[in-house]
């Protein structure tokens, strides 16, 4: 076994190295030991078998989907992938690959704001170079997004401008908390800015805890390019999602549901109020009803 054989030859080098720790000559024991390191890291990548995984990046993917919504240390990383610049490659697979990966930065942040539902995972113990893989899906589409995030990045506008920009240039699409995290630049607000977006400024920004348990953990999708009315946007999101849950996620007057989402039609779900909210109605679950867009719109037509 190819790990056996680099482990034996590491245990000798390690073994002669006793004879230089005697030497005062500083370089020879720093000589010595390079042969030690560039065996350690040979035994690092063997872990992973080149048929299996043959670079560095490939390593490091093939670890990341061994063990999702798992804690990973960057020393891991540094481990099996064999390179010191490990975490350009963690870069390369979330931006040119579409890999759902998030720093311990990123983590606490969507912690904070009630968007990181791993109940087994405490954020706050993670360190920036913790990692977690969200999702085990590949996001094909990712690439462009950052290329458009690192573009409207740049303007000189405020960070819930760009993020709302960022939403209406992806309707449908999903995004992840990274990509929001980036596109405000590294500035923690943005997962304020994103419940701002939606609870106050009424933009249907859905995540899995505001009423799309079908979405992957820590992805933003604007589900339309449409603000709901005001009196609709003070409705909380706990009672959104109570609402939600008891109409089975359909639309009660159609029965049309997110499964049914297409670019052609691509309507959504909000809640009605029956009896109207200028009448005295309450935001309650009783007085609150699962209507998709076209169905809402058609009642208050008529």
């Amino acid at each position: 076994m190819k790990s056996e054989r680099i482990r034996i030859k590491l245990q000798k080098l390690v073994i002669n190295f006793e004879q230089e720790l005697l030497s005062e000559n500083l370089r020879n024991k720093v000589l010595a030991l390079i042969p030690c390191f560039n065996h350690l890291r040979e035994l690092g990548k063997s872990l992973i078998p080149s048929e299996v995984a043959r670079s560095a990046r490939d390593r490091i993917l093939h670890y990341f989907l061994k063990y999702p919504h798992v804690i990973i240390q960057g020393d891991e990383l540094l481990v099996v992938s064999g390179i010191q610049e490990y975490a350009r490659r963690v870069r390369e697979l979330k931006i040119q690959f579409g890999w759902s990966i998030i720093s311990g930065v990123t983590a606490k942040e969507m912690y904070a704001e009630n968007e990181f539902p791993l109940k087994d995972i405490t954020p706050e113990s993670m360190g920036p170079s913790d990692y977690i893989l969200i999702s085990k899906r590949q996001d094909r589409d990712a690439a462009f997004r950052w290329q458009l995030a690192n573009d409207i990045r740049k303007e000189n506008i405020g960070v819930r401008e760009k993020l709302l920009k960022y939403f209406r240039a992806n309707v449908g699409n999903k995004i992840t908390g990274e990509e929001l995290k980036y596109l405000a630049k590294n500035r923690s607000e943005w997962g304020r800015r994103v419940r701002e977006l939606r609870t106050e400024f009424g933009w249907p920004i859905a995540t899995k805890n505001s009423g799309r348990p079908d979405l992957d953990i820590g992805v933003y999708l604007l589900e339309a390019d449409r603000q709901s009315p005001e009196h609709d946007r003070i409705i909380k999101d706990s009672i959104k999602r109570e609402v939600l849950r008891r109409d089975g996620y359909k639309c009660t007057n159609c029965n049309w549901s997110h499964e049914e989402w297409n670019r052609s039609d691509p309507r959504h779900l909000e809640l009605h109020h029956t009896k109207h909210h200028a009448k005295g109605g309450k935001n309650n679950e009783e007085n609150l009803i699962t209507l998709c867009t076209v169905c809402h719109d058609d009642i208050h037509r008529n």
